[in-house]
């Protein structure tokens, strides 16, 4: 569903859907009856453009759900100074990010859209209040962050295992929670968005060593790669390099 700039969250049918998010995500084990009491928290539905940084810098208070696009976080944990090694992941449709300002307001994280995005944008107080009063609430983002916390560990964290199975790995995630069908023929699915640079970054590997796995994967007629796009021609012989 493309959901227009001027999306209006006062009005519920511009908002419909959320149950189709991707498996797992906090949208999707949302019940109707809890994500209609989320919309009445004051939520502004925002469209930022490709490439666009989300307000999430130390002096910001809003948390975001993502409604429509993909993001790139990077995280720099030993600091900011040149040469130090940064954490990248991506985040799709029906996940929340900024959660930590849920617990340290003046958390932050750079999030980057890698395509046009559209949010739900919450300040986290209110939030907070929410997740106080409906437990299933708090439960359903508990369960999808987990779900995020065990997909990451078995994306990112695998450096013993082949370059070929990780790439392959990482795509087939990002098929299954960022992919849209191909508007031309419906068996493929468009990763818009990432460069090779960003799938190296993201699983810390060399931009050679990330361009060989892909070029193994067009060679097998399972990936094409365009400029910022993925298109993934069977998903299912993609989760066979992936060794899933």
């Amino acid at each position: 569903m493309t959901v227009p700039p001027t999306l209006d969250t006062s009005r519920p049918t511009d908002l419909q859907g959320h149950e189709d998010k991707p498996e797992k995500s906090l949208l999707q084990q949302l019940s109707t009856e809890a994500f209609e009491e989320l919309l009445q928290l004051g939520l502004r539905g925002r469209v930022f453009a490709r490439d666009e940084l989300l307000p999430l810098g130390t002096d910001d208070r809003d948390v975001y759900i993502i409604w429509e696009g993909v993001v790139r976080q990077d995280r720099a944990p030993l600091g900011t100074g040149t040469g130090m090694p940064t954490v990248s992941r991506f985040r799709g449709a029906g996940q929340l990010v900024g959660e930590a300002k849920l617990i340290t307001p003046a958390s932050a994280v750079r999030t980057r859209c890698l395509t046009r995005t559209v949010t739900l944008t919450c300040d986290a107080r209110y939030f907070n209040v929410l997740l106080r009063r409906r437990p299933d609430v708090q439960l359903a983002l508990l369960r999808s962050l987990e779900e995020r916390n065990r997909s990451d560990e078995l994306i990112y964290t695998m450096a013993t295992r082949p370059p070929l199975e990780r790439v392959s790995r990482l795509l087939a995630h990002l098929a299954d929670t960022a992919g849209v069908p191909d508007p031309r023929t419906s068996p493929q699915t468009v990763i818009s968005g990432l460069t090779q640079k960003d799938i190296a970054a993201a699983l810390q590997m060399a931009i050679s060593t990330t361009e060989n796995a892909i070029r193994t994967l067009r060679y097998h007629g399972v990936v094409e790669a365009r400029y910022r796009q993925f298109i993934v021609r069977n998903v299912e012989e993609l989760r066979h390099f992936a060794g899933t």
